[in-house]
């Protein structure tokens, strides 16, 4: 699943976090820019996901990613900047991607001995 993350001028361990349910980073916009909150630009092509971290954006930056999702009927997910915000925001919306070999593939749940 590609993804448009938007906020915040470095991902520093995102990335890892976003591998782990099989999103990949297709575009990253720091919401900086003032074209950012006057326009409503389309999404990248082939956006699937846009992710927002609303500690380092302005209403009107969410505001116009919001509507441009909405228009394209992609999904849009709010968090905080911060690895355990974005791990249970997408816990929420999608299953983290797990491994054959994995011994937690019974998706996260404990199973226990029953006497």
């Amino acid at each position: 699943m590609n993804a448009l993350v938007v906020g915040a001028d470095r991902l520093g361990n995102i990335p890892e976090v976003l591998d782990q349910f099989g999103i990949r980073i297709a575009a990253h916009v720091s919401g900086r820019e003032s074209a950012h909150q006057r326009r409503s630009a389309p999404l990248p092509a082939g956006t699937q996901l846009v992710i927002l971290f609303t500690d380092f954006l302005g209403h009107n930056v969410m505001q116009r990613f919001r509507e441009a999702a909405s228009r394209e009927g992609v999904m849009v997910v709010c968090c905080r900047r911060s690895v355990c915000a974005l791990q249970q925001a997408l816990g929420r919306r999608i299953a983290p991607r797990r491994c054959a070999n994995c011994p937690g593939r019974c998706g996260g749940k404990q199973q226990t001995a029953r006497a």
